[in-house]
This record gives structure tokens, C-alpha cells and sequence, in this order.
């Protein structure tokens, strides 16, 4: 897979997620975490077993045998972090657990050069750091001075450990080599489901939904679920789990620009932010891909990558 493929399914993915966010205000004031973490999986997983069969054309046998691993993935990536996206949402607000979230990329890219042995240079850490600046300048409207003015709640614990399964999940997830992403994201969520079937049988779902509801849901089990899950699996193999993280940061200015769509306001620090956030991916990965190519061994790195 080229680099600008990779990369442009890597800005897809949050651009998808963002979508999470905005549809899923519409949807948490009608169903629980759990049930709306069972419908949209349930949903998706129609969809993902045909689009895995015609357009990956896995061995099942092969990819269920690897039903440890994928069941370890679900608990983090499909139950984990969306159970405690949705609960989190609860108890505090889109800011805090957004600002919150921008610590995402530092986690997992500490935590891909600890655990996977992935290098981080300087001009990583500066494009990081570049990056966070765009976010938190996004997010509080261009009032830095807000960050010490933010009271945290259980929702900001939450979502803190929200990003740490996501961390884990995305680095576990480049073990999954030999497996098509989209047919071990449809087996994943379909472990996941057995496990919590149990739970969302004893919600007491109602199935009556409004339309904003019913149109929320369908959005997330279509975009945020298939796709960008699809999308981030296969990326994650070719960049490493270090260099996608970085791409998090986007999650917050396409949060912004949806926002913006449906009639919210955004101003002119934002719009640096969100120039600075995508400045500082570009400036990380080029520099990191033009680092690598020079590099005398590349595939020895790219071999000790791995879990």
C-alpha cells in the first residue's frame, strides 16, 4: 500500500469518528451505552462479513483460528472504548472529553516506542507537539487560559481510560499481520456481541427511536463502525501504531467542522488550530517516511515492530 493511501485512510477514519461524536448527541439521550454499542455493531456486522467476503476474499478457517487475539481486540476496541465513550458522555461535557482525548496521540505514540520498539525523533515530538497546540486551540475556542479553569468529573476519569484501551487496542491490533482487516474487524465484533448479548438483553431497549435517533444510529453502525475500523486496521500495519496516533489529533478539527454544519459557530483561533493540527501530521509523517526510506535496513525495522 502507498504512503498517501495509508494516509488518506487514516484522515477517512477520523473524519468518520468525528461523525461518532456529532450523530451520537442525538442517540445517547435515547439509549444506553450498552444498547448503543450493541445496535451498532449488530448492525455493521451485516455489513462487514459480505464486504470482507467479495472484496478480501479471506480464509474464515484462518481468521477464526486467531479467535484469542480477536476476542482480546473486542473487549478493547469494540466494547471497551465505545462503552466507556458513551458512559463518559454522561457525566461530563464535549470539551472536557475531548481535551481529554487529545492525549490520545502522546499515549500511544509513548507507548508504541516503549512496547513496539518504534523510534521517536525529535521531528516526531515536534509534530506532536504542534499538534496538541492545534487541538487544545480548536477546542477551547482560542482561550487557552480555559484549561485551568476546567473542573474534571467521572466522566473525564472515563474517558482518560477510554484513550488507554484504545492505545492497547491499536497496539495488539499490528499482531493481526496475516489477517484482512475488514474480515477481523467483522469476527471481533462478532465475539464482542456474544459477550454482550446477555447485558443488552436485560436493558430494556425500546425500540421506539425518533428519527434524529434512528438516523444517528444508522450513521455510526455505517461510518464510524465499518469504515473507519476497516480503515485504521489497515493503515496501523504499514505506519505503525506511533505514526497513526499522531492522525488522532485530526479527530477534533473534523469534530469542529461537523459541528459547524449543523449550525454551531466557529471562530478564527479554532481555524489556526485546526491549520496547526494538520501541519503537524504532515510535518511528523514526512518526516518519519523520509527517515525510514534512508534507512539501510527497513525491513529489519519494519520486523521488530511487532508484539
Amino acid at each position: 500500500m502507498t504512503k498517501y493511501r495509508v494516509y488518506v485512510f487514516l484522515v477517512l477514519a477520523n473524519l468518520f469518528w468525528a461523525g461518532n461524536y456529532v450523530f451520537g448527541k442525538y442517540v445517547v439521550a435515547e439509549m444506553t451505552p450498552v444498547q448503543m454499542t450493541f445496535v451498532r455493531w449488530v448492525l455493521a456486522i451485516i455489513l462487514l462479513f459480505p464486504l470482507a467476503h467479495f472484496l478480501e476474499k479471506p480464509r474464515w478457517r484462518e481468521v477464526w483460528r486467531a479467535w484469542k487475539v480477536l476476542l482480546l481486540l473486542s473487549f478493547l476496541g469494540i466494547l471497551g472504548y465505545n462503552i466507556l465513550l458513551y458512559e463518559a458522555l454522561r457525566f461530563t461535557t464535549p470539551l472536557n472529553a475531548s481535551l481529554v482525548n487529545a492525549i490520545n496521540p502522546a499515549l500511544l505514540a509513548l507507548a508504541a516506542a516503549a512496547l513496539l520498539g518504534e523510534k521517536l525523533s525529535r521531528i516526531n515530538v515536534l509534530g506532536l507537539f504542534i499538534s496538541l497546540a492545534g487541538v487544545l486551540l480548536v477546542l477551547t475556542r482560542g482561550r487557552l487560559l480555559q484549561l485551568f479553569s476546567i473542573s474534571y468529573n467521572v466522566g473525564d476519569v472515563l474517558m482518560l481510560a477510554a484513550i488507554v484501551v484504545w492505545t492497547f487496542y491499536t497496539l495488539i491490533g499490528r499482531r493481526l499481520q496475516g489477517i484482512p482487516p475488514i474480515a477481523a474487524t467483522a469476527v471481533s465484533a462478532s465475539l464482542g456481541m456474544v459477550v454482550l448479548l446477555p447485558f443488552f438483553l436485560h436493558s430494556h431497549f425500546a425500540f421506539h427511536l425518533s428519527t434524529q435517533a434512528t438516523v444517528g444510529i444508522l450513521y455510526i453502525a455505517l461510518f464510524p463502525s465499518v469504515c473507519s475500523f476497516a480503515l485504521w486496521n489497515s493503515a496501523i500495519r504499514d505506519v505503525g501504531a506511533g505514526r497513526a496516533g499522531i492522525f488522532l489529533n485530526l479527530l477534533a478539527v473534523f469534530t469542529a467542522l461537523l459541528s459547524l454544519l449543523v449550525g454551531q459557530s466557529i471562530n478564527g483561533p479554532q481555524l489556526l488550530g485546526g491549520a496547526l493540527v494538520i501541519g503537524g501530521v504532515y510535518l511528523t509523517n514526512r518526516k518519519a517516511a523520509m527517515a525510514k526510506a534512508s534507512a539501510p535496513a527497513p525491513v529489519k525495522e519494519e520486523a521488530s515492530d511487532g508484539l
